[in-house]
């Protein structure tokens, strides 16, 4: 008994070596992958920037679906349509649960945050919510608030065109400020507008560091002191910032509320879901924060890769300008109704899409509930499934020469982006973008709208070209420059913008004040007159 006291140590000891050294080997049942190192697995081979690059390149040398190993943890990457459609959308039931994120959800978001909650009751709850706002019949109903924002960022392309990617940011932030809130943001230097780009550049920042990775996928560094871990004091004052930023805009709007002061919106509805269901306020603060950032980012980042493409493809333009002038004429600006008779300015949002999609890696990866199998290859239960969008929007057997921007790859795709999205058939979806099953981005149908619009819109008032230099030499953006993050956008470049005639400079000008006249409150620019009911109210 006493020998066998004496060598458990010992036993003990190889046991946790033998552990170590298999952990980070890829079973042989798994997806194919690069080769891996024990304990890291692939860690390693991670790219630090620009990761979308790798993970396509992966994808042509081991197959649509191909799997990662991670420390601990295992990834699964879906880099064809078929395997997004069959396992993402088609087993939705066992693949929209999210992997643990200690740094990003427990300590960044104080376990609140909807984009990063497991597939569970509350995350179903948060999710029926949404919905309620986002769907198409609600979608429809906040075009007013779109054509208002609009409106403005027209003018300021006109009056501060060096601003381009900040006029195009206030119009899709203060429409989804409109939206859920009631209120406007009606400069782009509004402190909290600021406030809100800045928190979540910081958040995607510090999700995609080395030191942030490693604490998710060796989960035993979690029990070090702080000293020894920066990251984790980094992650609790970004989330005690946007705690307060977004804890404050929720209890606003719930003030106003119960005083019946508030414009149409979100919020609204929110307050009186919160009696029925009993969430927390700081619960209802990520429900609409949550919100707030997707409306703000993405839209805004499509718009401006649209600009870059106009620059670059100045033969897409030309296109565009004629069937805008065929159709709308001269006299007026595209309206919603419009969109059916413009085909090509629905392609080019959609080539848009494609060509430079924001959610370059799915933003944050699916994990599945229970062990599956799939083309003979075992998916385990826990694993992180990504949905690269990058790979499959760039797959050339769908989309020949992708790096081209070529609005006519859609010239027969009369598709909504939501149906496009659901089609049974894989090969005939537009793009990745958006997502994919139950964790599909609810706002693509106020997307759509802003992006028809601001497209559409843009196009008809003015012509895109390229800065010119010191030199005298024209100065193009380069499309593979690209910033980093959850949410990635062409890096910002210089662009001339030129009224396509003095008469359309002239309507833009004359259609911003008339809004303002009469929607506005001269003193505060925000809503006097709800577009949404033909009534005023005191605001």
């Amino acid at each position: 008994m006493a020998l066998l006291l004496n060598a458990l140590p010992v036993v003990v000891a190889v046991a946790i070596v033998i552990r170590l050294l298999l952990s980070g080997r890829r079973p042989k049942n798994l997806p194919p992958g690069p080769p891996t190192l024990p304990i890291i697995g692939n860690l390693h081979q991670m790219p630090t920037r620009d990761a979308h690059l790798q993970f396509e390149k992966w994808a042509r040398e081991y197959g649509p679906v191909y799997s990662l190993i991670l420390g601990t943890k295992t990834m699964i990457v879906l880099s064809s349509d078929k395997a997004v459609k069959d396992l993402l959308d088609k087993k939705s039931n066992m693949y929209s649960h999210r992997q643990e994120m200690y740094i990003g959800q427990t300590l960044c978001s104080g376990d609140l945050r909807i984009l990063m909650m497991g597939y569970d009751a509350r995350w179903r709850m948060c999710r029926k919510l949404v919905h309620s706002l986002l769907n198409v019949s609600a979608a429809k109903s906040y075009v007013p608030y779109q054509m208002l924002e609009n409106k403005q960022m027209l003018y300021e392309m006109i009056t501060q065109p060096e601003r381009c990617m900040y006029n195009i940011r206030r119009y899709t932030n203060s429409l989804t400020t409109t939206m859920v809130f009631g209120w406007r943001s009606s400069t782009y230097e509004d402190e909290k507008m600021m406030q809100l780009f800045d928190g979540f550049s910081k958040f995607a920042e510090l999700n995609q560091t080395g030191l942030a990775a490693l604490v998710d996928f060796f989960p035993w560094l979690r029990f070090l002191p702080d000293f020894m871990l920066p990251v984790r004091a980094t992650a609790k004052e970004l989330h005690k910032k946007e705690k307060a930023l977004y804890l404050g805009h929720w209890l606003k709007a719930k003030e106003e509320t119960k005083a019946g002061t508030i414009m149409g919106c979100f919020s609204e509805d929110l307050v009186a879901s919160q009696k029925a269901e009993g969430f927390s306020d700081d619960q209802a603060a990520y429900i609409t924060g949550t919100l707030l950032e997707a409306g703000s980012d993405t839209t805004s980042s499509t718009l401006y890769a649209f600009v870059q493409a106009m620059i670059l493809y100045p033969e897409v333009q030309k296109k565009a300008h004629e069937e805008i002038d065929r159709v709308v004429g001269p006299n007026r600006m595209p309206t919603m109704d419009d969109e059916r008779d413009l085909q090509y300015i629905r392609a080019i949002v959609k080539e848009s899409l494609r060509w430079m999609p924001t959610t370059i890696m799915g933003a944050v990866p699916h994990a599945v509930t229970q062990d599956d199998w799939y083309e003979g290859y075992l998916i385990p239960k826990n694993a992180g499934v990504v949905n690269n969008v990058w790979a499959i929007n760039m797959d050339p057997a769908r989309h020949p020469d992708p790096r081209r921007f070529d609005p006519d790859r859609y010239k027969d795709d009369f598709q909504s982006l939501a149906d496009a999205a659901a089609n049974p058939d894989a090969s005939k979806r537009d793009q990745f973008t958006f997502g994919a099953g139950r964790r599909i981005c609810p706002g693509i149908h106020v997307a759509e709208r802003s992006l028809f619009l601001g497209v559409s819109r843009m196009l008809w008032a003015f012509e895109f070209s390229p800065a010119v230099g010191k030199d005298g030499k024209p100065v193009l953006p380069d499309q593979e420059r690209l910033t980093q993050g959850f949410v990635c956008q062409p890096e910002e470049f210089p662009v001339t913008i030129t009224p396509r005639s003095e008469a359309r400079r002239r309507m833009v000008e004359e259609e911003w004040a008339a809004a303002q006249r009469e929607w506005l409150d001269a003193a505060t620019g925000q809503w006097r007159v709800s577009p949404l009911e033909r009534k005023a109210r005191k605001v």
